[in-house]
């Protein structure tokens, strides 16, 4: 019983700083300094109707829009409850048959040359919000045929929404897909 109520204190005093103040004083910093990250990077429309975030991908299939990365989480799409990887590896027969089907889906679709793995390879999460430029680049004639926009317009929004590496050095370039795609509709409303 000596040994037990020490034990009992530090247990309850720990959950109360541990799972209590540290997480309340984590948030509370986060909200003062970094609000719009804190509350989940929201993208809003013109209307300001919260249309979804800006960290996690969303399916596009329409031709007048951007086509994300393949979710790996093909049977919930985009779902972060279902986020992760396919653990197929390169020689799979499956794995290999999938991004065959991609690929031709991409140039039926009318893409040209080249296709980027980024586009016919889901990342680890499966809910990769970005693309490479290039592989956005990909797409800008079909998008501009669907749309019966100029091609260097689309070009364009596909240069302004180029992020760089962040800090100059950490990462690659990268386009948000629902970003991108939310210019395109204001482009085409003008």
């Amino acid at each position: 019983m000596k040994e037990l109520r020490p034990a009992l204190l530090m247990f309850l005093l720990f959950t109360v700083i541990c799972g209590g103040i540290y997480p309340a004083l984590v948030t509370g910093i986060a909200y003062a300094l970094f609000p719009r990250q804190a509350q989940g990077s929201i993208i809003t429309d013109q209307n300001h109707r919260e249309i979804g975030s800006a960290l996690i991908g969303q399916p596009f299939s329409n031709a007048r829009y951007v086509w994300p990365r393949p979710s790996a989480t093909a049977d919930f799409g985009y779902n972060p409850m279902a986020s992760g990887g396919s653990n197929s590896g390169p020689t799979n027969p499956d794995y290999l048959k999938t991004v065959s089907e991609r690929v031709k889906t991409l140039h039926d679709a009318g893409a040209a040359g080249g296709i980027p793995s980024g586009l016919v390879q889901a990342s680890g999460s499966g809910l990769d919000p970005d693309l490479a430029p290039e592989a956005a680049m990909v797409q800008v004639a079909r998008i501009a045929k669907a749309r019966g926009m100029a091609t260097h317009l689309v070009e364009r929004l596909v240069t302004d929404h180029t992020k760089g590496r962040q800090l100059g050095f950490l990462g690659e370039p990268r386009v948000n897909v629902l970003e991108l795609n939310l210019a395109l509709d204001n482009q085409e409303s003008r």
